[in-house]
């Protein structure tokens, strides 16, 4: 699943885990050191995370195992992505290139 984000409004910390590819407590600490990132609390205090959460989640999960940024590097580089700076890494358009192969692979299979 990794990349790949379902048609869905909110997703579990296991939810997310698997999509991202990383485990729970990954998760959890990129909460405490990235700001953007704020899970809805349930009654029962259960994190549920947004499209948004996910996709900022992805950005992240991207430029520390992908670019080999340091956390204070990738904070710096979030800043830069969302005031549009040109030279921050295009995080989204990775994501949706393996988007594009897993539908390519699932029309593949179809077609088989």
């Amino acid at each position: 699943m990794d990349g790949l984000i379902p048609e869905k409004a909110y997703f579990r910390i296991g939810e997310v885990s698997k999509i991202l590819n990383v485990e729970p407590y990954v998760i959890r600490y990129w909460e405490t050191e990235f700001s953007t990132v704020k899970p809805v609390r349930t009654k029962a205090a259960q994190r549920l995370y947004r499209r948004k959460d996910v996709e900022e989640l992805l950005t992240i999960r991207n430029l520390l195992y992908r670019e080999r940024f340091t956390i204070r590097g990738a904070k710096k580089q979030l800043m830069k992505i969302r005031r549009g700076e040109e030279d921050a890494p295009e995080a989204g358009f990775q994501d949706k290139l393996v988007f594009i192969k897993k539908e390519l692979q699932q029309i593949k299979k179809m077609m088989s």
